[in-house]
């Protein structure tokens, strides 16, 4: 059976969404989740949260879906511990080392790699399985025939985004609210830079970035037959209101298969929306997916009245029962209650009496077992094997319901039995090396001649221009320059053989080498003969993160640049670990192409700038693939920072130019060699000295 999964922002939207119709619930605890705003839960409600949801035969997930820096592994494998031994039915995990702690120290606690983990392929789907996670949150921009092909092939659980917000970035890979304001996404304190306006253009005060709400309400048959585990509703930051509305409606849908109605589309605008909703990602029409939110009003809030008297008022949420029960002569009278879902109790009674007036049947006995108001249970069937001429007070008989019914409960609610292990050891580090400098270029004409003379080790060039245009890397080859094929951050399967064609021609040329930054690429790079290195993608954030992607074949990672010096100082490095250092750092990849609609025709080689209403301007730079990705207004610069960088025991730190000209690379190069006293305008240090903010202290 498909899992309508619900959002519990607080305990209360619990109780909405269970009795709504949810199958499945997923909260976070106090700290340490990428809802760091809502209300969250503590230990004693987490609990209570897991028996009433398991009495009524309702999953419950936690999430612990950020990034986590090693000082705080410790705390993060206790809370593990803490929801494994009482009963979550599965953790949301982004970090990687995260996994790998949970892996050691509740090793019997599925893992489900969160949305934040940016998987988008098959090959995604597969790597996660093989860390092993049982399901896979996959990212809210694939089409219907891609979910269907990684749910058809895939070796593990797949779950889609059915309704609410949209992101504009894919999930994981949004930098934009911490560089700008020290509010990470990957860190649970998103700010919503994306519903803010911006000039685009000519186009004056517009929300360029600003997607309307998901909704795939009249597409669940197709998500179901396609074989997808669990359809997701978002919104733990929204009120128990919400979360009942949504669940309700998409319960209703799932049950009925009817045509949605008007009057339940209706009323899930009422409840939130922006605009409307869209099913642009899922069906592959992109134009029209945008609008705001505005705030509730007289009919919202009558909504919201009816629908919290709607769960708050008793149970509505009934675990069906089907009751069997035996009265027979000079024996115990024996009933046996099964749940739909198999879980069976036995209960015996009193021996039945001779009757002297009235005696038992068949209906009277139903008509008793059936009287199950004030429980979360509902009888759907009474099964009778009743010999005649015997009597049995209704007192006995209600005894027996009231016992077999309480013991179902306390079976549906016993822990499970799981081993607990202790905290991994830590990884060994390599021994410290010369702090290389690597470059990364955006286009073909900042491969300028004049920095392959410079002592620069390697060259990271897009995939694509590498393929189309080899020879502007041959200066640097005939120096003894390593090239490095830089792959997407984005490649989906209807993607894959084009980028794998790029791979083989390049192969042929004697490079050996690619940049990967997502889980999903790293295959396909080896498939094609090539040794990987990590991009920033991957979201390294501790050294339990460098020892899984050590482990998985990768022979260099890039710290991520949402950590402080000092942390990556910090990190045990068991390979080769880079920063970038330099460079407007990416903030957004996005499958919308903000330069169309700007322009409004594809002019894919032009920069689109955005500026909000502070005065800065974000370029925007064509992704393969017809995507985009935002780029800070300001410029990464530490070439002044050298012996903070060597300081921190790093193999390399990288150069990433991006709307630089070739004269402007070079200087840039050679500023951070002691050559040159180059410094560019409106420079940042980024997050390398005053961090994001840290939230979590606020949690505890």
């Amino acid at each position: 059976m498909i899992e309508l999964l619900s959002p519990a922002g607080s305990p209360e939207a619990v109780v909405a969404a269970v009795q709504s119709g949810a199958n499945a619930v997923y909260l976070g605890l106090e700290g340490f989740n990428a809802r760091s705003g809502a209300k969250n839960f503590t230990q004693q409600e987490f609990i209570d949260s897991v028996i009433y949801c398991h009495a009524r035969g309702c999953k419950v997930y936690v999430t612990i879906n950020t990034l986590a820096a090693d000082r705080e592994l410790e705390t993060i494998a206790q809370m593990g511990r803490f929801v494994s031994d009482n009963g979550a039915d599965g953790v949301i995990i982004q970090d990687l080392g995260v996994s790998r702690v949970f892996r050691s120290v509740c090793p019997d606690l599925p893992q489900h790699a969160s949305t934040q983990m940016s998987i988008h392929n098959l090959a995604g789907a597969i790597a996660a399985s093989e860390l092993g996670m049982t399901r896979v949150v996959l990212a809210r921009e694939l089409t219907y025939e891609q979910i269907k092909l990684i749910t058809e092939k895939a070796p593990i659980e797949t779950e889609v985004f059915v309704h609410g917000a949209l992101c504009f970035c894919h999930s994981g890979q949004c930098y934009m609210s911490s560089v700008i304001g020290r509010r990470s996404g990957n860190r649970g304190a998103c700010a919503q830079p994306c519903r803010l306006a911006y000039h685009m253009g000519r186009k004056a005060d517009s929300y360029p970035l600003s997607l309307k709400d998901n909704s795939l309400l009249s597409h669940l048959k197709k998500l179901e037959e396609a074989g997808v585990k669990s359809l997701k509703i978002e919104g733990r930051m929204k009120r128990p209101e919400y979360t009942a509305t949504a669940t309700r409606i998409y319960a209703k849908a799932l049950a009925g298969g009817a045509e949605v109605a008007q009057r339940d589309i209706e009323e899930l605008e009422t409840a939130f929306s922006r605009d409307g909703f869209t099913d642009g990602y899922f069906t592959g029409k992109k134009e029209d997916m945008f609008g705001v939110h505005q705030p509730a009003d007289k009919e919202a809030q009558k909504l919201y009245n009816l629908v919290r008297k709607s769960y708050a008022d008793g149970e509505v949420r009934r675990v069906s029962v089907t009751f069997f029960v035996s009265v027979k002569k000079g024996e115990s009278v024996t009933l046996i209650a099964q749940t739909e879902d198999g879980v069976k109790v036995k209960v015996c009674g009193a021996k039945p009496q001779n009757a002297e007036n009235l005696s038992i049947t068949r209906k009277s006995l139903s008509d008793q077992l059936y009287k199950t108001g004030g429980t979360q249970y509902k009888c759907e069937k009474v099964i009778c094997d009743v010999e005649p001429g015997l009597f049995l007070p209704a007192s006995a008989i209600n005894s027996l319901r009231r016992q077999a019914l309480d013991e179902l409960t306390t079976i549906m609610t016993t822990l499970p039995s799981r081993r607990t292990g202790v905290f991994p050891s830590a990884p060994l580090s390599e021994n410290k090396r010369e702090c290389v400098i690597n470059i990364q270029v955006s286009s073909s004409g900042q491969l300028n001649p004049a920095i392959a003379e410079l002592n620069i080790q390697n060259v990271y060039v897009p995939v694509e221009i590498l393929s189309s245009e080899p020879e502007k890397v041959l200066p640097f080859a005939e120096k003894g320059k390593n090239i490095v094929a830089a792959l997407p951050r984005i490649i989906t399967d209807t993607q894959m053989p084009e980028i794998a064609k790029m791979l083989k021609t390049i192969r042929e040329f004697g490079v050996n080498e690619a940049l990967v930054g997502n889980l999903g690429h790293i295959a396909l790079a080896k498939l094609g003969g090539f040794e990987v290195r990590g991009d920033f993608g991957l979201n390294v954030f501790n050294s339990y993160s460098i020892q899984t992607l050590k482990a998985a074949g990768i022979k260099s990672v890039t710290a991520s640049f949402e950590l402080r010096l000092a942390q990556i100082r910090d990190l045990i490095k068991c390979t080769d670990t880079e920063i970038i250092a330099y460079g407007r750092l990416p903030l957004m990849v996005t499958d919308q192409c903000i330069i169309k609609n700007a322009s409004g025709s594809c002019t894919c080689n032009a920069v689109t700038n955005l500026s909000d209403r502070m005065g800065s301007v974000f370029p925007v730079m064509k992704e393969f693939g017809c995507r985009n990705v935002i780029f800070n207004s300001q410029k990464l610069f530490l070439a002044d920072k050298q012996e903070d960088i060597v300081g921190a025991g790093l193999w390399a730190q990288r150069l990433y130019f991006t709307t630089e000209t070739a004269r402007e690379c070079e200087q840039i190069t050679k500023s951070y060699m002691g050559l040159s006293d180059y410094r560019p305008n409106g420079l940042t240090r980024g997050l390398y000295y005053r961090g994001v903010d840290d939230h979590w202290k606020e949690a505890k």
